[in-house]
């Protein structure tokens, strides 16, 4: 019998490595403003949060309104037309996500990164094995907000108990809590020290760990 009925994915660091993709158009972003580059790492320290965080973060402190929102368009329809240059499922992930549905286990996506955006990757990878696709526009309030958690336990009928959040940082464990359900963090994603400060139930390094963990709790 299997421990969980319904497993909840972040997407950015925790299915799908986008690191370049978004770094290549936070930096293209900074070149239409007149800015110098910023290092990848740095970049990736600030996603997770949404389009709109992650384009503030990167231009720093200083600048109006208006130009934030000019920034955000410019990256947001920059990155539409080049979201699958580099990014590409972690390895692993495809075999996990089909032993997670012969197991009988409902999947779906709850992320901040805009949902239109976030299903055309998916199509495109061939990753169409979920329930739901939600985004950070698809609520009032995003991650670590349980709006997204709630909605899809609401839909599926999964009791709190025998539900998981998966993702690679403190925003997906926040979730996770605060929709009453368990998180399992990625130690391979974007930003895994976050964990120090908001510890999941379990942790794994490869996703080829998560159908032992979901399926009989063993993480076998």
């Amino acid at each position: 019998m299997r421990k969980y009925d319904l497993a909840i994915f972040d997407l950015d660091g925790t299915l799908i490595d986008s690191q370049q993709d978004l770094v290549n158009a936070v930096n293209a972003t900074r070149a239409w403003m007149g800015l110098e580059p910023l290092e990848a790492k740095l970049i990736a320290s600030y996603v997770g949060d949404g389009a709109p965080v992650l384009i503030q973060r990167s231009l720093g402190a200083g600048v109006s309104e208006r130009d934030l929102e000019q920034a955000l368009q410019y990256f947001l329809d920059y990155y539409r037309q080049h979201c699958l240059d580099f990014t590409r499922p972690y390895p692993g992930t495809a075999e996990a996500l089909s032993r997670l549905e012969q197991g009988g286990v409902t999947l779906a996506v709850l992320t901040n990164k805009p949902e239109r955006i976030s299903r055309a990757i998916l199509e495109g990878l061939g990753m169409n094995r979920f329930l739901r696709v939600y985004g950070g526009n698809s609520f009032e309030s995003k991650k670590p907000h349980p709006a997204g958690v709630l909605a899809l336990l609401k839909e599926t009928g999964v009791a709190p108990a025998r539900a998981l959040m998966v993702g690679d940082s403190a925003v997906d464990v926040l979730t996770a809590r605060n929709g009453g359900i368990a998180a399992c963090g990625v130690t391979y994603g974007f930003r895994p020290e976050s964990f120090r400060e908001a510890p999941p139930d379990y942790l794994i390094g490869s996703m080829s760990e998560l159908p032992g963990i979901v399926l009989n709790g063993t993480g076998a």
